[in-house]
């Protein structure tokens, strides 16, 4: 589903103690403020006002609905008037999607004049917010809790970077990765157990033949191949004479999306050991899926491949780009480091700050003809890089504060798309933080989704979040990482 397909269910708290006069005021309100919430524009989900829940009945059915409509990414609740929390209990028990309690009030400032015992009546969210957020708590929710006024931009903002999280959610629970061949032999951050993931965040991982995707590719016609080229032409600038390797990289991309396609997948994976039959590593054409909002993972790392396709489907809508990156080489000099990234050939266009070059250069590993890749330099900016390993009975993800740049080397004769920048809190501290936390060599780097947004879907996922700040202490994450082993291990 697109992210316009999504909805996000509005439920008020209230109970029969005020009266009829009062509930059909709070749910005209209720009414009121999901259709502006919507016409602000801001949100890139539709809110629907559902119910103003007032028994355990009420509050049940609605939940019971949420959890299996599949439009329905998320709910959003607000007590308008004190909903005693013990009629939550049942439903909140129940709830299976993302969750978050909207701390706001109808009215913005107080009436002086006006106010009276019936407007108290009428606008208890100060209190009937706190009696809610109590029974969450108590039974240890996963939840998004957001104070402010709802007609406020920021406040709306901040509604919608967690819808996106949400949308991730959705679209994580029915993943299909698709792997030609295995990870690279001994390597060890890019293993995973699969049934557990698929267990935890509904991804379905599993093995296609190499021989599959070479039939696919032997049987596009000159046709398919030709009107690609096109486009190619139009996109890019065609920095080599070599068309028969463009070409060749234009019949891998239409048998991989041919077969993505077939299989409803919206990842896949790849590895130089193992291209039997095929004439080259597919360069630009993982580099065009990506850009088309494919996950993608080098050398067989179908984490970093599903973590590409989601946060791409969380960035729906923005232009800062978002690709598959892998830390490549350090510039060490004293007090101006910069971490360089890059891949053999595959990252995602979205992140160029200019027109692309579509080049041919030998690979030097693999063992197959020189393949065509898209040469650009990355756009300066924040952006944060992020990586789910591992650990062992349980996944952590990890994030690290970025600021890209504009490369301070033109470095002419390496043929790779590249992007540079400063690790936050500085490069060494950054580089130790990382290597403590566990954190792969291959992540997704982003423009378009912010730390907390990762945040937010690591806790609907119920996995462990870790993030590297400019704030970020080597001696205080250290005992921050053992007490959530301790913790973790409990759960």
């Amino acid at each position: 589903m697109a992210m316009k397909d999504y909805e996000f269910w509005f439920v008020v708290g209230s109970q029969f103690l005020y009266g009829n006069e009062v509930l059909d005021t709070v749910a005209s309100r209720a009414a009121e403020m999901a259709e502006k919430m919507n016409a602000s524009g801001i949100l890139p989900c539709k809110i629907v006002y559902k119910i103003t829940a007032k028994t355990p009945e009420e509050i049940y059915s609605v939940v019971k609905d949420a959890n299996y409509q599949d439009q329905c990414a998320g709910v959003i609740v607000w007590m308008h008037t004190f909903s005693p929390s013990k009629m939550w209990i049942n439903g909140l028990k129940e709830l299976q999607k993302p969750y978050c309690h909207f701390a706001t009030q109808y009215n913005r400032e107080i009436p002086n004049e006006e106010i009276d015992m019936d407007f108290m009546n009428l606008n208890q969210a100060a209190h009937g917010d706190r009696e809610h957020g109590f029974i969450s708590a108590r039974l240890r929710m996963k939840r998004k809790v957001i104070a402010g006024y709802w007609q406020d931009a920021d406040v709306l903002e901040r509604l919608g970077d967690w819808m996106r999280a949400a949308i991730g959610v959705a679209f994580s629970k029915t993943l299909k990765v698709m792997r030609f061949g295995d990870n690279m032999r001994n390597v060890a951050v890019t293993e995973g157990d699969k049934v557990e993931v698929q267990t935890k965040l509904g991804w379905q991982v599993n093995t296609w033949p190499v021989g599959t995707l070479v039939e696919y590719i032997n049987n596009v016609t000159d046709q398919e191949v030709d009107e690609l080229m096109a486009e190619y032409t139009e996109k890019y600038e065609i920095n080599t004479d070599k068309l028969s390797s463009i070409r060749y990289q234009a019949k891998e991309e239409i048998a991989i999306k041919k077969l993505l396609d077939r299989e409803g997948c919206k990842a896949f994976s790849n590895t130089f050991e193992d291209l039997y039959g095929m004439e080259q590593l597919p360069g630009l054409a993982s580099q065009r899926l990506m850009e088309q909002g494919y996950g993608y993972g080098g050398e067989g790392d179908w984490k970093v491949a599903a973590m590409t396709a989601i946060v791409k489907a969380m960035a729906e809508g923005k232009t800062g780009g978002t690709t598959f990156m892998e830390d490549y080489t350090y510039d060490l000099t004293k007090g101006n480091e910069y971490s360089l990234g890059a891949h053999m050939l595959e990252v995602c266009p979205t992140i160029s700050a200019g027109k692309p070059k579509i080049e041919v250069h030998p690979l030097g590993i693999g063992g197959k003809a020189d393949p065509a890749r898209l040469v650009f330099e990355g756009k300066a900016g924040k952006a944060i890089v992020i990586s789910l390993i591992d650990m062992g009975g349980r996944l952590r993800l990890i994030c690290q504060d970025i600021e890209c740049v504009k490369p301070i080397y033109e470095m002419p004769n390496l043929p790779v798309a590249r992007v540079m920048w400063r690790a936050l809190p500085n490069l060494l501290v950054g580089a130790e933080a990382w290597i403590v936390a566990g954190g792969a060599h291959h992540t997704v780097l982003t423009y378009d989704v912010t730390a907390e947004q990762m945040r937010d879907w690591a806790r609907m996922m119920d996995i462990e979040f870790v993030h590297i700040t400019k704030d970020t202490d080597i001696e205080k994450l250290e005992q921050e990482l053992f007490l959530a082993d301790l913790a973790w291990k409990l759960k």
